[in-house]
This record gives structure tokens, C-alpha cells and sequence, in this order.
């Protein structure tokens, strides 16, 4: 070896680790279980209405989801309730969200759009083919925009 070789020092990595996700319990985000309570018939029918959309909005709504991904699917066990809970957590996430009726499902794809939009708490805004596009609004920091 000539002396014209330096050894090299080795480097202490200077990356940190990513912080642990805390659960949402934890975190005081109690927003999942408020949605899973029960609500009257009454409370049930406002919300029916108030989530109505006019036809210039879902016109909006599929412009916008013509090119999303499906986010969750319904399989062979129709629609459960990790199905629903996965639902809600999407429509959380990005308020508009496409969701695949796998062919081994066993409920009509357009009910099964019906239903659950009605569980979510969503809108149903287009069902084409097996594909269904939710749109539910953000309690909090909505990011789409509707016409009026």
C-alpha cells in the first residue's frame, strides 16, 4: 500500500429516527368514535339532506376524481364494518375518494354505492362500471372547493 492512502474515519450517522406515531386515543382525536355513535332517525334524515349535491357539483366532483386511484376496496365479505371505518378514515384524508367493488363481491353495485355512502356519512357523487367516487366534506379544512 503506498502512504499516499488516508484512512478513512468513519462517519457517525447523523439521520434521526422517525418519531413514533401515537393512536389517536392518545392524541385526543376522538373524532372516529363520534362518528361511530348512533344518531336518531331525525338526525339521520338532516344529514341526508345536507349532504344533497346539484348537478354543477357533481359534475365537479368526477371531473376532479376522474383521475384518483381506488383507495379502498370491497371484497368478498361485502360491506363490513373495516370497510366503512377505512372509508371514513379516506374521506378524512382527501375528501374525495374512489372506492373498487372487487367482482367476488356479493352486494349490486349500486346499492352497495348507496350503502355505503349512507354509512360513511358521504355523498355518492358517480358509479361507473365498479367504481364507485365519494365525496365527504372536511369538518375542518375542506380543500375542494364546490360551485354553487
Amino acid at each position: 500500500m503506498s502512504a499516499a492512502k488516508k484512512k478513512t474515519t468513519a462517519k457517525k450517522s447523523t439521520a434521526r429516527r422517525p418519531k413514533r406515531r401515537q393512536s389517536p386515543e392518545k392524541r385526543g382525536d376522538f373524532r372516529a368514535q363520534r362518528a361511530a355513535e348512533p344518531k336518531s332517525e331525525e338526525a339521520k334524515a338532516a344529514a341526508r339532506q345536507a349532504r344533497a349535491l346539484s348537478g354543477k357539483q357533481v359534475r365537479h366532483l368526477r371531473a376532479l376524481g376522474h383521475h384518483l386511484d381506488p383507495v379502498v376496496q370491497i371484497g368478498k365479505e361485502g360491506i363490513t364494518d373495516g370497510v366503512v371505518a377505512a372509508t371514513r378514515a379516506a374521506l378524512l384524508a382527501h375528501e374525495l375518494v374512489k372506492v373498487r367493488l372487487l367482482p367476488e363481491a356479493p352486494v349490486d353495485r349500486k346499492l352497495a354505492g348507496e350503502e355505503l355512502a349512507e354509512r360513511a356519512g358521504a355523498s355518492l357523487a358517480q358509479t361507473l362500471g365498479r367504481t364507485l367516487l365519494l365525496y365527504k366534506r372536511h369538518p375542518h379544512k375542506p380543500r375542494i372547493e364546490l360551485p354553487r
